[in-house]
């Protein structure tokens, strides 16, 4: 079966990752750029593919990603969490490995809104006393 595929969604921040991954031999293509050109930097690059470095899967399976939302950093944490769950939908065996690696935990943190009366969420104006 040439079209099954195993799908993941991570999200990191305000982004969110559509991860399919297919048990062929291929390569990694993000928002349908390979992932080399699509994450410039290398630590995005390394981070988002960890999973399959932890798995020992780098050159056995085909990775489709869809991202949107956020910066190129949440992005990458996205994908990252995304492709762990997909690993994990294809191989159970794999989930002692990537939750050893902190691959299966959601990172909740988020921005926090800027509040009224404030310049920022808790930076507030100059105190003047005269």
């Amino acid at each position: 079966m040439a079209d099954q595929y195993f799908e993941g969604v991570g999200r990191r921040k305000t982004s969110t990752a559509r991860v399919r991954l297919m048990a062929t031999v291929g390569g990694v293509i993000v928002n349908g750029k390979p992932a080399e050109e699509y994450f410039t930097r290398e630590g995005d690059l390394q981070k988002s593919l960890s999973p399959l470095r932890v798995t020992g899967r780098e050159a056995q399976v085909t990775v489709t990603v869809r991202v949107s939302g956020g910066g190129v950093t949440g992005q990458a944490g996205a994908v990252c969490m995304g492709l762990a769950r997909a690993l994990v939908k294809m191989d159970e065996t794999f989930k002692p490995a990537l939750r050893k690696e902190g691959l299966m935990t959601r990172d909740n943190r988020m921005k926090e809104r800027k509040k009224p009366g404030l310049k920022r969420a808790r930076k507030a104006p100059t105190y003047t006393k005269r």
